[in-house]
């Protein structure tokens, strides 16, 4: 046989002990969601899905960093050798982990199932690293199967790291794991995530909040109106402006918001009005000329009442950028998904967003979503209900087998990496047109 087949057999014998290794785990690992199912935290509150989950990392032998990027609720996880910081062959495989909850609804977006796919696919790789060794020496004893030039695969190096990142539903909590240098020696990253359907390049679009505050001057409502400055007519103006300039928007885009603060006693002209606004856009670039109408509205109605204006990024709440998935990473998992008996959309487009946009702008990214449930959407009480179900545990083990087996596909054909990389700086280069 060639080259080409002996590896392909190699990599078959490195997959079975991947999915072995999560078959293995199954019971363990639904145990795990279901304890985050029961007890759901918001963003930077999960302190208890991260210790259930960090111990639960550590006592499989992973190297556990705690509090990971000065977030509490943070983590990462490793196993292996190699990645491209150190110098060593072979790359440094990301599982992105989520697990905060929406505010009484509880686990309404399945993120203690995102976890437990994102464990899964680690348990697996970890197993499929120390059989490495061992598979290539019951290879080796079958010679029509391993050609003597394929057998420097028992050196076969990566690095599986797993991500724990906070706060996805408001915060954005990747958004500060990248500034804070955490994707800068990983090579490629996935997550995957339940829906009402599967599909394997979800289209999530920018998003961005900004905080709006005018000020004015207060004075007697009734008695001495003229000596004011009105906020809320500030308020109220930037409101009907941008009311006016939804017609002209194209259906893609989206402006949303509400008069968060309107002042204080209605005797009083308002001094002080504060709004809040979400604007969406499918690009990161179609958001910049959708912010620059939407300052225009603001500016217009400040300059109309006479009211000073502030408008700023929200602090809190980072901006998520479109999600950008890798066409040859998607294309491998999907392969692998549909071996394992998915099936799936190729694409499909979405209104909402998701942090995992700003990863796929850093590194080669995917993020399927795969169904759960009959029919239910998420972020809705109906869809809590179906996020701890066996039939739920079953389809995520799925998809987490697929992520564990398109990790060994990366790791074990570095032109298929070097194919990755290129499709990024090609995807980057667009993004930059």
């Amino acid at each position: 046989l060639t080259r080409s087949r002996a590896m392909d057999s190699f990599r078959k014998r490195l997959k079975e002990t991947a999915a072995g290794a999560i078959e293995q785990r199954r019971e363990e690992l639904a145990k795990l969601s279901g304890e985050i199912w029961r007890k759901p935290e918001l963003g930077f509150e999960e302190r208890t899905a991260h210790k259930l989950l960090t111990d639960f990392l550590e006592s499989k032998g992973f190297c556990v960093e705690r509090g990971y990027a000065g977030m509490e609720t943070a983590f990462r996880a490793s196993i292996g050798g190699g990645g491209h910081s150190t110098g060593d062959s072979g790359p440094n495989i990301c599982v992105i982990c989520e697990y905060d909850a929406l505010p009484d609804i509880g686990h309404a977006c399945g993120h203690n199932l995102i976890a437990e796919a994102g464990v899964a696919a680690a348990l697996g790789l970890k197993a499929a690293l120390e059989s490495v060794t061992l598979v290539r020496e019951e290879l080796d004893q079958n010679p029509e199967l391993c050609p003597s030039d394929s057998r420097d695969q028992s050196n076969l190096k990566f690095r599986v790291t797993i991500l724990g990142s906070p706060a996805e539903e408001s915060e954005g909590g990747k958004a500060f794991l990248i500034d804070r240098g955490a994707f800068e020696d990983i090579d490629v990253a996935m997550m995957v995530h339940p829906a009402p359907y599967s599909v394997l390049k979800p289209e999530f679009i920018a998003i961005s909040k900004y905080d709006i505050t005018y000020t004015g001057t207060a004075s007697h409502a009734a008695a001495f109106p003229w000596e004011g400055l009105n906020a809320l007519d500030a308020a109220v103006t930037a409101y009907n402006n941008l009311s006016v300039l939804r017609q002209q928007l194209e259906p893609s885009l989206c402006v949303n918001g509400i008069i968060s603060n309107g002042g204080v006693k209605a005797s009083i002209i308002p001094e002080k009005t504060e709004m809040v606004f979400y604007l969406r856009a499918p690009t990161l670039a179609e958001l910049d000329i959708l912010t620059c109408r939407v300052r225009a509205c603001f500016e217009a109605a400040a300059v109309a009442t006479g009211c000073e204006l502030d408008m700023k990024l929200s602090e809190s709440e980072r901006t998520y950028e479109d999600l950008t998935s890798n066409q040859v990473l998607a294309d491998v998992f999907g392969k692998n998904w549909s071996e394992l008996g998915a099936e799936f959309q190729t694409a499909l487009k979405e209104s909402g967003s998701t942090d995992m946009g700003n990863v796929s702008h850093v590194v080669p990214s995917i993020h399927p979503m795969y169904l759960i449930g009959t029919g239910e959407v998420y972020h809705t009480k109906d869809f809590t209900g179906v996020t701890n179900t066996p039939e739920a545990h079953r389809s995520t083990l799925v998809a987490a087998k697929a992520m564990a087996f398109t990790c060994i596909d990366v790791a074990t054909d570095p032109a298929l990496l070097e194919v990755i990389k290129s499709q990024f700086r090609k995807d980057c280069r667009k993004d930059q047109s």
